[in-house]
């Protein structure tokens, strides 16, 4: 079930309002964190005052940066503390300096600001697993995991309740531990151990409900290299305080998180993983000789002059081999490479006076005597993607998806993105007007995007993207019969002066299933659904049957009758089930099939009100053991929207009756849900027969751009599989979903039977790998695959 909203905007949202233009959300931003950059201002500066000068210093940099785009989405209290600290250090290189303005080096706003005390850091396996992850889930481990914050409190800057931040911890949580592993474990480890260590985070999470515990306990008690992976993955929450802490508060992290110094980093020493020891000690052993470059002296007078009798050292600029000759490229950390630090904050420009919370004063606009520092102008440098979105199939519909990021440091342009597509695809849009001057896109392509035929391809125009930002359009197309096969989309995008292009995977395929639906977003897909044909209940075993007891649980050992369960005497056969919307409808799809070719109406109700009628949009026409089966589909988004959580019912839709046959439904929903990654969706479908009558597998190209080697969640609407025949399977990549029968009469959200007959509606967690398909196989059994959804976090 979705978590409520907490009162007032969250710090993403006020985020997105000041780059929208409203500034004056930033005295909300600036009241909630202030606290907490005085805190550290005071471990770094001597004074109260210089505190406060410093802190003022940096909001009006950070708005100054959210203005022009760049910034951060989430995580604003870590990119506001590294900014913090490099204002110190920025304000103590000045004074230190004996040269003339002239002489002073100008910063490059390319390069991550890393104390070289802890320059190493950010190497590290637990640092590198934090950063992989989703912006949101680094800010919810950092307030409630780093910084210790209660649940209620750190749901005032994500925009949720207690519970949904505890919810949204969990998840991220549970990301951090299977990110950890991916870069902890070998590629290919030994055959035994390789199913331990894919149960291990579900073991540290919750180790008594564990399945196969004994077995795990007892290969742990063999295994040293397995055993040492699951004491690390147990203390990786205690790690990130004396890692990832330091990375953004600096040597200052100590004091800012205990307020007792560096004793605190030993008392958390046992419980930091292996892997994480030697960077600690050499960032603790550094901070030690290196902490009089941090701070200011205990006198009021200046800092002495570097190299000076009794000067502390100063702090160390950027060497060359840190930051790449390239200003708009990002920095390249010294060996072992590993991943840029991402609360990376560039030098702006001097900017207004940051306006303040009502009925609070606004935070002072500090007026520099130091002579201003020049340098060349942030620019953007894009990176374009394309593929298509599940398979381009001839004579069907389909999606192809179109990224574009901006990895620089300033604002692009406009975009104009030209799409080069196979010939006999085409966008799905109609012309108006005289000779049909005009076109119209029949769905919104998405994320301020349009796109129009153009000469030789597609033109797809779009705003400039602030610096860090990505875009996505989606191309609902159309894919003639005769569509010319081996060619990819490929795509050229011009702005800002520059040209990058970019080539899709597959072009249109002989088999897979079409895309229906595709989004990015924080967004969650949900399947409910639930048989409509059932054993008679007057039968001798059927009630137990229906719970799923005794021996005889499949329908082809029934004489299947319509079930009818909503007590309306207009209906002949009904059935419900529960579904919990986490927030805004945005899709919305209604399957249902049968036995029979014909599948033309269903009925639908909401959890008030009465049936609505609903006419098949699509139906597709199978053909299994003895007879043909169809699944048609409709969109109901608008009823959804309006009707809201609670319970659903379908009636009425047509099937035969008898031994061995079915009839059921699903509903697919995709909906925004404010505790969810940045993530993708998307919703495949078509009936493909599979066993006796069809083959034996079906290979489901994925692609739509899915990044790989991130959890992700599969979703599967398929028919006609049976609890007793266990042969169904759901392979990603070589390995098994759903253990050995994968489709065995269970339905998500159904009310009123735990066996649904011939109906599943299931989901799965899984980790995306460079594949991207997922195959669906059998070997005896006869079923239908009817629906694939997936839903992947997106890089930050």
């Amino acid at each position: 079930m979705g978590e409520q909203k907490a009162v007032g905007p969250s710090d993403a949202e006020l985020i997105e309002r000041i780059r929208q233009g409203e500034t004056a959300g930033y005295g909300v931003l600036y009241e909630r964190h202030k606290e907490a950059a005085r805190r550290l201002a005071r471990s770094l500066v001597d004074g109260d005052a210089e505190a406060d000068d410093a802190v003022a210093d940096t909001f009006t940099r950070v708005l100054a940066v959210l203005q022009r785009g760049g910034g951060p989405e989430d995580a604003f209290r870590p990119y506001l503390l590294t900014s913090l600290r490099r204002t110190v250090v920025d304000r103590y290189r000045r004074r230190s300096r004996e040269t003339s303005t002239d002489a002073i080096e100008s910063y490059d706003p390319g390069v991550p600001f890393v104390d070289p005390a802890l320059a190493g850091l950010e190497n590290e396996l637990i640092v590198r697993a934090y950063l992989s992850l989703p912006d949101r889930w680094q800010a919810v481990l950092w307030h409630t995991v780093v910084e210790g914050e209660k649940p209620a409190e750190a749901g005032k800057v994500l925009g949720l309740s207690a519970n949904g931040t505890a919810v949204l911890a969990l998840r991220a949580r549970e990301g951090l531990r299977r990110a950890y592993l991916r870069m902890h474990a070998p590629a290919h480890p030994d055959a035994a151990c390789a199913p331990v260590l894919d149960m291990l985070p579900a073991l540290v999470r919750e180790p008594a409900r564990s399945r196969g515990r004994e077995r795990m306990d007892r290969h742990l008690r063999e295994c040293p290299f397995c055993k040492g992976i699951y004491e690390e993955l147990s203390s990786l929450n205690d790690g990130l305080g004396v890692t990832v802490g330091p990375l953004v508060l600096g040597l200052a992290a100590s004091s800012y998180l205990t307020k007792g110094a560096f004793a605190a980093l030993g008392l958390l020493w046992g419980r930091v993983p292996k892997q994480g020891r030697r960077a600690t000690a050499a960032g603790v052993a550094a901070a030690l000789v290196a902490a009089a470059a941090m701070a200011w002296p205990a006198s009021n007078t200046e800092p002495a002059s570097p190299g000076a009798p009794g000067a502390p050292p100063a702090v160390a600029d950027p060497q060359p081999s840190q930051a790449p000759a390239d200003p708009s490229a990002g920095a390249q950390p010294a060996k072992p490479p590993g991943p840029p630090v991402q609360f990376a904050v560039p030098d702006p420009p001097a900017a207004p006076a940051v306006p303040g919370a009502p009925g609070a004063p606004a935070v002072p606009a500090v007026t520099s005597t130091s002579p201003a520092v020049t340098s060349a102008p942030p620019s953007p440098v894009l990176r374009a993607e394309i593929g298509t979105v599940g398979a381009l199939l001839p004579g069907s519909r389909g999606i192809i998806a179109l990224a574009v990021r901006n990895e620089g440091r300033g604002r692009s342009g406009d975009l104009i993105a030209d799409v080069t597509l196979p010939s006999g695809v085409v966008l799905d849009g109609a012309g108006t007007g005289r000779a049909s001057a005009r076109w119209v896109s029949r769905v919104p392509f998405g994320d301020g995007w349009s796109c129009r035929p153009a000469a030789e391809a597609l033109r797809c125009t779009r705003a400039g993207l602030p610096a860090g930002r990505s875009s996505a359009a989606y191309l609902h197309v159309n894919v003639a019969p005769g569509a010319q096969r081996g060619v990819v989309p490929s795509v050229a995008v011009r702005s800002s002066g520059t040209r990058v292009t970019a080539r899709g995977k597959a072009g249109v395929l002989a088999a897979g299933l079409p895309a229906r639906y595709a989004v990015d977003g924080r967004v969650r897909v949900q399947r409910v659904g639930n048989a409509l044909l059932s054993c008679r209940e007057a039968e001798h075993g059927c009630a137990e049957a229906r719970q799923r007891k005794g021996g005889r649980l499949d329908n082809d050992l029934w004489k299947m009758a319509s079930l009818d369960l909503d007590e309306d005497p207009a209906t002949t056969r009904s059935s419900s089930a529960r579904l919990a919307l986490p927030g805004r409808v945005l899709f919305a799809g209604l399957y249902w099939s049968g036995t029979g070719r014909e599948g033309a109406m269903a009925k639908l109700r909401a959890p008030s009100g009465g049936y609505k009628a609903v006419e098949a949009e699509e139906t597709d026409i199978v053909d299994l053991p003895g007879f043909p089966a169809y699944q048609s589909f409709a969109d109901v988004t608008a009823q959804v929207k309006a009707g809201g959580t609670g319970d659903w019912t379908v009636a009425d839709v047509q099937g035969g009756e008898g031994v061995g046959h079915y009839a059921g439904w699903s509903l697919v929903v995709v909906s925004e849900d404010v505790s969810a990654p940045l993530s993708r969706a998307m919703v495949l479908d078509g009936a493909r027969a599979l066993g006796p009558t069809g083959a034996d597998t079906l290979q489901v190209p994925l692609d739509g751009l899915l990044p790989a080697a991130i959890p992700a969640e599969l979703g599967f609407v398929a028919w006609e599989g049976d609890e007793e025949l266990a042969d169904d399977g759901i392979v990603l990549d070589g390995k098994k979903l759903g253990g050995p029968n994968a489709f065995r009469s269970v339905a998500e959200g159904a009310l009123g039977q735990s066996l649904t007959f011939g109906v599943d509606v299931v989901g799965h967690d899984a980790e995306l790998g460079g594949k991207s398909s997922v195959a669906l196989t059998t070997k005896a059994d006869a079923y239908v695959a009817g629906v694939v959804t997936v839903t992947a976090p997106l890089r930050s």
